[in-house]
């Protein structure tokens, strides 16, 4: 593990929108530095051995290659990359039985205090009330519900003894460029509770991941949330 005042080397899986937001916020960083970004034909285990952390906004198919390098140098992972299927995501809880790994479909820290705030609601309200969350995003979104969207379903579900989703009824839009809305709103026939987070620009992603990278290279190996990386001393 690296003590807090070392100077922390990223490199980024991934040289998309994400990838370049974070590499220009890492500039800005005093105790963060880049390490490079890895990109299709690059060398991934030189880049990875040259790091300190390793932030994965690749694809799912990047992220079988990352979670074996990191595995092989022995270097901390923060993936936020969606749509990892079962067999992704059992390779990556076995790579995080040797690696400190950060795993989560949203990098938000709004998103992270959302979870925690609808997962209290729905135990304390219990299944009197109905929930429902709907979720907007850009039109080059493919998958709906969106993650986010389905971890707050299975935030809702848990709390409520329920399996997956369980009664969690989605509604999903896709239009313009916006980066990602998500209402959660639980009815009963007299009241209704409603959460809402919106994000702006897609630095919110890049900013969570960046924190994350901080507090990953300080824990022992294992998987975390940002809920981990937020609210874990």
């Amino acid at each position: 593990m690296i003590q807090d005042h070392y100077v922390i080397r990223v490199a980024i899986a991934g040289t998309g929108r994400m990838g370049q937001a974070i590499a220009a916020s890492l500039e800005q960083q005093e105790d963060r530095e880049l390490a490079g970004l890895w990109g299709r034909g690059d060398d991934l285990d030189a880049l990875v051995a040259s790091s300190d952390v390793v932030i994965d906004f690749s694809l799912p198919a990047g992220t079988r290659q990352v979670l074996d390098s990191v595995v092989r140098q022995g270097k901390p992972l923060v993936c936020g990359v969606s749509g990892l299927d079962d067999d992704l995501m059992d390779h990556l809880d076995r790579a995080a039985s040797t690696v400190p790994v950060v795993y989560d479909r949203n990098m938000s820290l709004g998103v992270a205090v959302l979870e925690r705030s609808v997962r209290e609601a729905a135990a304390s309200l219990g299944i009197d009330f109905s929930v429902a969350i709907s979720e907007v995003h850009h039109i080059h979104k493919k998958d709906a519900p969106s993650g986010t969207a389905l971890k707050l379903g299975e935030a809702v579900a848990a709390a409520r003894g329920e399996e997956g989703t369980g009664s969690v009824e989605f509604s999903s839009e896709r239009r313009g460029e916006v980066p990602g809305d998500h209402d959660v709103v639980m009815s009963s026939p007299t009241e209704r509770l409603s959460f809402a987070h919106s994000v702006t620009t897609r630095q919110v992603f890049a900013d969570g991941a960046i924190r994350a990278a901080r507090w990953v290279v300080r824990q022992h190996r294992g998987r975390y949330t940002m809920g981990d990386v937020l609210f874990e001393n």
